[in-house]
């Protein structure tokens, strides 16, 4: 009888056991137990890349960006990237406040046509001499140009060609980027100081062309941009708009315009 009860004793802890190993294997597949596998364990692996806990991942960014940043920022607070063309324009008062007189300017133009904005001043400057030191001269024939100046230019343009065609090349005013005291008209002995599409062809116009960026300089109206810009081809016309932003958009082939719309 003892001997039957024993038997009996041992099935059932037989099967309880059994049955607690059934439990145990199933939780184990799931992936409930230890973390193990599983369900569990998909879901950690479905979790978005770089991330955890399906938390987004922190983006460090990196010097050179910061530097970027903050260059680019102070450039639009001072005013380099003001856009000024044909849907963009200034008050006829507008005048800016720094206007310098540029050292390397063509004798036999007007006076008033020899000033820039202190900064745009300062980077011509510089690059009028580095042109210099590997024999080029490359000075300005007129700068910032007032309202009314713009007015009478444009004016005496449209009696002569036409306004459709002289708004291919001349600016109406209020509408001249000339106005903002951040643009030139530059040119060279090679051409007599004249402003010509043959200026590309000269060494100092290629230079102009291959190093104007580097002082924060860039082409205004590029070739192959005119229907961007609304303007002919002028490879002697440059813009300041400071160091950073003249790389990118000299790298990247843009106008200000693309470059105003993609970053400012």
């Amino acid at each position: 009888m003892k001997r039957q009860k024993r038997i009996i004793y041992l099935s059932v802890a037989l099967v309880a056991l059994l049955l607690l190993g059934g439990y145990a294997v199933g939780h184990l597949k799931e992936g409930s137990f230890f973390g193990l596998g599983g369900e569990g364990s998909k879901q950690a692996n479905d979790s978005p890349k770089g991330s955890e806990n399906g938390k987004p991942p922190v983006v460090v960014e990196s010097s050179e960006s910061v530097k970027r940043r903050a260059a680019l920022k102070k450039d639009l607070e001072q005013g380099l990237f003001l856009l000024v063309n044909k849907e963009n324009s200034v008050s006829r008062d507008y005048k800016p406040e720094d206007l310098t007189a540029v050292k390397y300017f063509a004798p036999d133009r007007p006076e008033q046509g020899r000033y820039l904005r202190a900064k745009a001043a300062d980077a011509f400057h510089e690059l009028s001499e580095a042109a210099a030191a590997e024999g080029y001269e490359i000075i300005v024939t007129t700068a910032y140009r007032s309202y009314g100046f713009q007015e009478t230019l444009y004016s005496n343009y449209v009696k002569t060609h036409g306004q459709a065609e002289a708004d291919t090349f001349s600016a109406q005013p209020g509408k001249s980027e000339h106005q903002t005291g951040l643009a030139a008209d530059v040119s060279s002995p090679s051409v007599q100081y004249q402003l010509t599409r043959d200026y590309i062809d000269t060494p100092e116009g290629k230079w102009l062309n291959d190093n104007a960026y580097k002082f924060g300089f860039i082409i205004r109206f590029p070739k192959g941009k005119e229907d961007i810009t609304g303007y002919v081809y002028e490879p002697w016309h440059i813009r300041y708009v400071g160091k950073t932003a003249a790389k990118e958009i000299f790298d990247e082939g843009l106008t200000l315009e693309e470059y105003v719309e993609k970053e400012i």
